[in-house]
């Protein structure tokens, strides 16, 4: 049971990265630093967009509009990061 939630932790720690990857890419493309046109570029954009958007969509249905601001990541680290810290303190020490 300790190995499950291990390597749940770890799933969710690489996920973060992922969304912070997108956010970060988003940023770039907004602000032309990166070209759209390339393939390379495109492709690395479009993984991440199919990797991050199925979980930010409902969140971002259930936000207010803010303007151009898009917090739904933030709100996503937040639910990642409760759902960690809930496995590592409350439900690993219970497996233990």
């Amino acid at each position: 049971m300790l190995a499950l939630i291990q390597t749940l932790v770890l799933a969710i720690d690489i996920y973060w990265w992922i969304l912070i990857a997108s956010a970060i890419f988003s940023w770039l493309y907004a602000f032309n630093v990166v070209n759209p046109r390339n393939q390379v570029v495109g492709t690395i954009g479009n993984m991440l967009f199919r990797l991050t958007e199925p979980v930010l969509r409902p969140i971002r249905n259930i936000l207010p509009d803010l303007g151009g601001i898009d917090i739904s990541p933030i709100i996503l680290l937040l639910i990642l990061f409760f759902i960690r810290q809930f496995l590592i303190q409350t439900i690993a020490p219970m497996v233990i």
